[in-house]
């Protein structure tokens, strides 16, 4: 038995939404900004099948996630359909000089897990970092 945790961080970045979505969009690219995630590889049989892996504190999942919806410069949704159990999206707003990112995102927290850790402090870990994943996003693409 699992418990669903959910989380939604947002940050703004100071870069037109368009430039924004396309530095985003490049899903095998989230491993330059975003801390756990180790590899995100598209599938050669389906763009819209990716394969995730993750690392954190000695603890290695991987998943494979399908896009469910895109609508570009807008959002884009996904779940995962093998591996740890996710679902959520990536949403953008058009600030005309800036853009604003929102990543909501749930997942299930295999019962072992939840018996080793407060669901409560791992919650507050994952957010966290998600936040911090945004913010080094923020900095790569105003770098860039």
């Amino acid at each position: 038995m699992s418990d669903w945790l959910e989380h939604s961080v947002q940050v703004e970045v100071e870069a037109p939404i368009d430039f924004v979505w396309s530095l985003w969009s490049d899903l095998e690219q989230m491993p330059k900004w975003m801390k756990w995630i180790d590899s995100v590889k598209i599938s050669p049989e389906d763009p819209d099948i990716s394969i995730w892996k993750l690392s954190t504190g000695g603890l290695d999942f991987s998943w494979k996630s399908r896009i469910l919806k895109v609508i570009p410069n807008q959002i884009i949704q996904w779940e995962s359909i093998d591996g740890l159990p996710n679902q959520g999206a990536i949403r953008f707003y058009d600030r005309h000089s800036s853009s604003i990112v929102k990543l909501s995102v749930s997942y299930a927290i295999p019962g072992i897990i939840g018996k080793i850790m407060d669901n409560l402090f791992l919650g507050r870990a994952v957010e966290s970092t998600i936040q911090a994943d945004l913010e080094r996003f923020r900095e790569y693409a105003l770098k860039r």
